[in-house]
């Protein structure tokens, strides 16, 4: 790299600093640089990645820590993986998944259509009282007939947006009537459902209605897995912007006037640039100090998206024993740990069994002592898949609310009332100030391939801003 393009000279003005290399900075990052533009990112952190992280077992085995999946639907992200010269396979799904409801072990195999399911199992093969699913598919019914007025880009703009937006999950599903069996898959889609990590009581139905709208379940969201690990992905985009990206370098302030902008980093560095994007987590975003400050549409916003709450555990066996039984790995239920698991199994490997414990029962869980973390977590895989899955060859157990500079995963949610009175400001710029992290898309946010849209979206506007435009 040419020595006065260095981002470690401090004083030098660059066209573009990018708050955060996550998967959105980085995409960002990189496709400002294709397009010549002077840049540094800025990561808080002592390494790349953000919610895409890749670890090892403490057998040594590589997995990731935070998301793994790609969706079939998710074009860019199977294009990236493609890029990246990374091969892909197929989360395993071919055989019976299990539903534990209220202790009761239920055996099914998976339905196709998401939306004639049970959380992703034939209703018919469960043996559930025929009254209870009649409800449960009345109750589905309804909230897909709201997902589907809900305008993708503008959910504010909803038939009845301001009653759905001051109307908790919850609420809303005391009006249907619903039973315990019919409220189970809304609580579940607010928890586990992409969204992830909220109780009914803490969003709106049209919040919930809205992440269905822009990362429905029904496009098979989890589809594929990539050898090696998703991680994979961040670590080549960070070597591609080797030089550029600065870690150990969190953001205090961010000062704009008409000449460009001044980031003050924590040691007390400037940072000059033309603009600025920033591709944190909204509840992140409060931390720093704008001048001139954010308008109080923005900081009422922000402060009315807190990020989900969420463990990931990775239980790994010497084989994938479910699948000799018929069973896939698909575990959905109410236990009082976990609630859901997924075979993530390599092709030629060992047996992985990736699963969450989210919402309240992550706050509780993360009460407990380590060895009664553990306990818990093996009791739920036990119940599920036999005495074989309480004595894994290791258990990796991955707090997301740990972490400072994420606060939780999948993603952020937003409040009741909260879409209904600041949602038109959502995606807006502010001056040379530009927003991306998933939370940011307005298709498949809160996953990787919303993390991709959302970056070059801020690529787009950085360069519209400067006077130019992103090629390709």
């Amino acid at each position: 790299m040419d020595e006065e393009t260095r981002p470690d000279r401090a004083s030098e003005s660059l066209d573009v600093l990018v708050v955060g290399a996550g998967l959105s900075g980085l995409i960002c990052a990189t496709e400002l640089q294709r397009c010549g533009l002077r840049l540094a990112v800025l990561e808080a952190r002592e390494r790349w990645g953000g919610r895409m992280l890749g670890g090892s077992s403490p057998a040594g085995i590589r997995v990731d820590l935070g998301g793994q999946w790609a969706g079939a639907t998710h074009h860019r992200l199977l294009a990236l993986i493609g890029a990246c010269g990374l091969q892909r396979y197929p989360t395993h799904y071919d055989g019976d998944g299990v539903l534990i409801w209220n202790g009761g072990f239920h055996r099914a195999g998976v339905e196709p259509d998401f939306n004639a399911s049970l959380l992703f199992l034939r209703p018919a093969e469960l043996g559930l009282p025929a009254a209870e699913l009649a409800d449960a598919q009345r109750v589905a019914e309804r909230f897909q007939r709201l997902v589907d007025q809900v305008p993708a880009a503008a959910p504010w703009q909803a038939a009845d947006a301001d009653a759905l937006d001051r109307l908790s999950v919850s609420h809303w599903l005391d009006r249907q009537g619903a039973g315990a069996l019919a409220r189970y898959p809304l609580a579940w889609l607010g928890r586990l459902g992409g969204s992830g990590g909220f109780e009914p009581h803490e969003s709106s139905i049209l919040h919930l209605a809205w992440t269905q709208a822009v990362a429905p379940q029904n496009a098979t969201p989890e589809a594929w897995l990539v050898e090696g690990g998703i991680a994979q992905v961040a670590e080549r985009l960070a070597a591609d912007l080797a030089g550029r990206i600065l870690l150990r370098s969190p953001v205090r302030a961010i000062h704009q006037n008409a000449g460009g902008v001044t980031v003050t980093l924590a040691d007390g560095t400037e940072r000059h640039s033309a603009a600025v994007v920033v591709a944190i987590p909204p509840p992140l975003r409060l931390a720093i100090d704008y001048s001139p400050a954010l308008p109080p549409q923005w900081r009422g916003l922000l402060q009315r998206s807190p990020m989900g709450s969420m463990v990931k555990v990775l239980a790994l066996y010497r084989r994938p024993f479910w699948r000799e039984q018929g069973l896939n790995g698909l575990g959905i239920g109410n236990l009082s740990t976990l609630e859901l698991t997924v075979d993530s199994s390599p092709p030629d490997g060992p047996g992985i069994l990736a699963g969450f414990i989210a919402g309240e029962r992550a706050g509780r869980w993360q009460q407990l002592s380590e060895r009664q973390r553990r306990q818990a977590v093996l009791a739920d895989l036990q119940a599920w898949w036999g005495d074989d899955a309480a004595e894994p060859l290791d258990l990796v157990l991955h707090n997301w609310n740990a972490e400072p500079w994420s606060g939780g995963a999948f993603t952020s949610f937003l409040n009741p009332g909260a879409w209904t009175t600041y949602g038109p400001i959502w995606q807006a710029p502010q001056g040379r100030l530009v927003w991306a992290g998933t939370e940011s898309a307005s298709r498949w946010p809160g996953y990787f391939e919303g993390a991709i849209e959302a970056g070059l979206a801020a690529a787009d506007q950085v360069t519209a801003l400067l006077g130019g435009s992103r090629s390709g």
